[in-house]
C-alpha cells in the first residue's frame, strides 16, 4: 500500500524519529541522498501564494538528484474541470512523487486514494505536517530529546498548526497545552486523536483559556498568524478577540529562563507576537524556517523507501 503524508499521525513514534534522524544527517550532509537521481520528477502543487513551501520543497528535490515541477492550479485544470483523482491518475504515469498545498483536506485524501506515489500535504486548512517535521527537528537541535518535553500553542486554537501540534506533538511524546478563546476551538475529532496517541506515548494533550497558565514553567512557546489565507476579512474581530493571547516578553517570562520561541511565518509583529520576542535571543525562527528544507527531504526519502 502507498504510503502518503496527508496528517501528522500518518506516522508512528517510531517512524517520526526515523524521518527527523534522517533531517539531521541530510542537514549535515546535504547531498547524501539521491533517490531521485535520473532526474526523476516531482510534482509540486500551489492553490495558496508561498515563500519558505516553495522554496524549500524546490531546492529539497533539486537536492536530491530530482526535478521540481511547480504547478499553480490558476495555469491547471486542476480544481477546474478536472478532480484531483483524475489529477492524482494523470500524474502518477509520469512524477515520483506529489506535493500539494491547498485549501480542504478532502482534495488531499482523494487524491492520495486515486493514485500510486506518495502524496504530501504541503499545508491545508486544517493541518500544516511538514511545518510540524521542522519545528521538531529545531527543537531537538536546541532541547534534546523530544519526549517529556512541554510546548504551549496560543492563539488561534482552531488554526492548522494547532491541529499540527495536537498531533505531531502526541506522537512525539511530549505535553501539549493550547490556550485559546472559546470561539475558536480545535476540531474535536482532532484532539481525541491526539489524546489516544499521547497514552501511547508518555506524551499529554491541555486545552486552556488562560494564556499565563498556558506558557507556566514551558520548554517551548509557539503562536501563528491571527489572520490566515481566506480569513482577511474576520481580522478586526479576530485581532480583538485574540489580543490577550499575543506573545509577550512578559508572556514568555512564566516560560522556563531558556524557552525557545516558534513561529512558522510569515508573522505580524505586533499582532500574535511583539517584536522584541520574535527577534529576540529566544527565537530560533529562522533555524525553523531553514529545517523545512532539510525534514521535507528527509521525508521524501522515507516515502520514497517505503514504496
Amino acid at each position: 500500500m502507498t504510503r502518503h503524508f496527508l496528517r501528522d499521525d500518518d506516522l508512528n513514534h517510531l517512524e517520526q524519529l526515523e524521518i527527523l534522524d534522517l533531517a539531521e544527517k541530510l542537514k549535515a550532509d546535504r547531498y547524501r541522498e539521491k533517490p531521485l537521481a535520473g532526474p526523476q520528477t516531482v510534482a509540486v502543487i500551489f492553490d495558496k501564494s508561498s515563500t519558505r513551501t516553495r522554496v524549500s520543497f524546490a531546492v529539497g528535490i533539486a537536492d536530491l538528484g530530482g526535478n521540481p515541477l511547480i504547478i499553480s492550479t490558476a495555469n491547471s485544470q486542476l480544481g477546474g474541470k478536472e478532480t484531483a483523482s483524475d489529477t492524482a491518475r494523470v500524474l502518477e504515469r509520469q512524477v515520483a512523487a506529489i506535493v500539494w498545498r491547498t485549501y480542504g483536506q478532502a482534495g488531499l485524501e482523494e487524491m492520495a486514494l486515486n493514485t500510486t506515489v506518495p502524496v504530501i500535504n504541503a499545508l491545508s486548512d486544517d493541518f500544516h505536517p511538514c511545518q510540524l517535521l521542522a519545528d521538531l527537528l529545531t527543537i531537538r537541535e536546541h532541547r534534546g530529546a523530544l519526549k517529556g518535553l512541554t510546548i504551549a500553542f496560543l492563539g488561534d486554537g482552531s488554526d492548522n498548526m494547532v491541529h499540527s501540534y495536537l498531533l505531531a506533538g502526541a506522537t512525539a511524546g511530549m505535553h501539549v497545552r493550547i490556550a485559546f478563546p472559546s470561539e475558536f476551538e480545535p476540531l474535536p475529532g482532532v484532539v481525541v486523536d491526539a489524546e489516544r496517541i499521547a497514552a501511547t506515548t508518555g506524551g499529554s494533550i491541555t486545552l486552556l483559556t488562560d494564556p499565563v497558565e498556558a506558557v507556566t514553567g514551558v520548554d517551548v512557546v509557539v503562536t501563528d498568524t491571527w489572520v490566515s489565507m481566506g480569513k482577511e476579512e474576520e481580522k478586526a474581530h479576530r485581532v480583538a478577540a485574540l489580543r490577550d493571547y499575543q506573545v509577550t516578553t512578559e508572556l514568555m517570562a512564566h516560560a522556563k529562563a531558556d524557552a525557545l520561541f516558534l513561529h512558522c511565518l510569515p508573522a505580524d509583529r505586533g499582532y500574535e507576537v511583539a517584536a522584541d520576542v520574535i527577534d529576540g535571543p529566544q527565537s530560533v525562527i529562522w533555524d525553523e524556517a531553514e529545517n523545512r528544507l532539510h525534514a521535507q527531504k528527509a521525508l521524501m526519502v522515507w516515502l520514497l523507501q517505503q514504496n
